[in-house]
């Protein structure tokens, strides 16, 4: 039987290369032997142009007149929604990708003149999107998803949640519970996502093995911990941590994550902000999330959450605020002023009874905003397009006004302003040229999907996690046809299963 440290994957196949493998890849690329048989089959022959749809052993050629340009990766016949700051949408759309990089996304008429491309990805008339952007989680707590709901916050932490942290994590117990986020997050079109947990140097082994990209964090917490027992090395656990990955693989970006400022010192939080400043690297911190934590932020400093970080002067541009419920006019002025960014959990905090943060009212204060899933242990799951749904349709519901907060600004939030707030904003979450290509395809041929009016609507209101067809981190194809190229979903969930039984006791 495979253990907890057993190999569960089968690198996932590149097809970018016919060469020695790409080093910016973050692990091989084998093929196979089942899709070598695949790539063994002849191609069919198209009555309008030489294009194979699907992936091409030897590259295929789209050539129409003048030079021939070689790209990786082509990606067409499906409706391009660019997420760019002008939510660009085309209804004949192609993305042309070389080494991970997005090199032109556009409607087909404006594309380069001759092309050619060593993989072609017809999207049968799909929606080609940017993956989706998870701005707050806790991966490795898919293992105790289920394990403690209907609960307040409070009751839910400290009577539930960190006794079982106590008891079970371990590297191990965090590998494994990461391995069976990741798969999850890609099945449902995450391409990239944002963590803070224990033991994270288990979680960027997995995340990096996986092939998604992620900012993840080292927590650090004011009494003993999983890993650091003695509270005093909570920061330096973190910085060790954050170094240890700084610029060791492209797809992984170290961060910092203070808990709170209920569960860290003002001395703990000035500390870790002043080592992620040191390092470039972005602070984390949950905020301003329930009821009793404003209204004991209030008592011991006369201050708000968002106030009180303020004054500890941690509060810029590269810090990371999640949740973001209970706050005023003046935080959010603090907040656009600092050009401090939001995480909103619009699920969790719902289910928590945490209230709901005013996303429509931080727009409009110029406070940066994204959207997250939060951990699986409180939502609980990591489906983004559910997310984006529910955030629009009860800012809708809570001002009484159906034009708030509309199609086009929810997925926005969930990637392209999701990317900013993580700090990525340069990097993915839209998809446009010099962009890493971090693509999701939707498949409009379900019940849930037809007829389709207005793209970004569709999106938003109608589609799931189960039409995403195709998914591709950095250029490289992680989802085929709903199916994980490199993962075994299914050893995942045989040792996830075994180690709840020991959790639940």
């Amino acid at each position: 039987m495979r253990t907890l440290f057993s190999p569960l994957f089968r690198p996932a196949p590149n097809f970018f290369h016919d060469g020695p493998e790409n080093p910016a890849i973050a692990f091989s690329a084998i093929l196979s032997d089942t899709l070598r048989s695949f790539l063994r089959r002849p191609a069919k022959a198209q009555e309008t142009r030489p294009m194979i749809p699907g992936r091409c052993k030897k590259p295929c050629s789209l050539m129409k007149k003048g030079a021939l340009m070689t790209y990786d990766l082509i990606i067409e016949n499906g409706i391009l929604l660019t997420v760019d700051a002008d939510s660009h949408i085309y209804e004949d759309g192609l993305i042309c990708v070389a080494g991970g990089e997005i090199m032109f996304a556009g409607p087909r008429e404006k594309a380069p003149e001759g092309k050619d491309a060593r993989q072609v990805l017809d999207a049968g008339g799909g929606i080609i999107m940017p993956g989706l952007v998870n701005s707050h989680t806790h991966v490795p707590m898919s293992i105790f998803r289920g394990l403690a709901d209907d609960l307040p916050l409070e009751t839910w932490l400290n009577e539930h949640i960190f006794p079982a942290e106590a008891a079970h994590i371990n590297p191990q117990t965090v590998r494994i519970g990461t391995l069976l986020s990741c798969a999850e997050m890609l099945l449902s079109g995450t391409t990239c996502f944002c963590d803070g947990y224990f033991y994270e140097d288990a979680v960027a082994q997995a995340a990096s093995e996986t092939g998604l990209r992620a900012v993840l964090a080292h927590g650090i917490i004011d009494f003993p911990a999983p890993g650091v027992p003695d509270p005093s090395q909570n920061v330096q656990a973190s910085v060790s941590y954050a170094k240890e990955w700084k610029g060791k693989t492209p797809l992984i970006t170290p961060s910092i994550f203070c808990h709170s400022a209920y569960t860290c010192s003002a001395e703990t939080i000035q500390n870790a902000k002043k080592e992620a400043a040191a390092l470039g690297v972005l602070l984390q911190i949950h905020a301003a999330e329930s009821k009793f934590e404003h209204t004991q932020s209030m008592e011991r400093h006369g201050l708000s959450p968002v106030q009180y970080l303020d004054g500890l002067g941690v509060l810029d541009q590269n810090t990371l605020l999640v949740h973001g419920v209970w706050v005023d006019d003046k935080d959010m002025e603090i907040l656009s002023q600092k050009k401090a960014a939001v995480s909103v959990t619009t699920h969790s905090e719902m289910k928590l009874a945490s209230g709901v943060a005013p996303i429509p009212a931080y727009l409009r204060a110029g406070v940066r905003v994204g959207l997250g899933t939060d951990g699986p242990a409180s939502n609980n799951n990591h489906d983004m397009f559910g997310e984006t749904g529910l955030t629009a349709k009860i800012h809708k519901a809570l001002d009484l006004d159906p034009t708030e907060l509309d199609a086009a600004t929810a997925i926005a939030l969930a990637s392209r302003m999701s990317a900013d707030a993580i700090g990525l904003g340069a990097v993915t979450g839209s998809l446009e040229k010099g962009k890493r290509a971090d693509i999701i395809v939707i498949d409009l041929n379900a019940p849930n999907m037809t007829p389709m009016y207005h793209p970004d609507s569709a999106v938003v209101y109608a589609a799931s996690a189960d039409n995403v067809k195709h998914v591709f981190v950095d250029g490289r194809q992680l989802v085929e046809d709903g199916r994980l190229t490199g993962m075994d979903i299914g050893q995942i969930m045989h040792e996830v299963r075994g180690l709840a039984k020991i959790i639940g006791g």
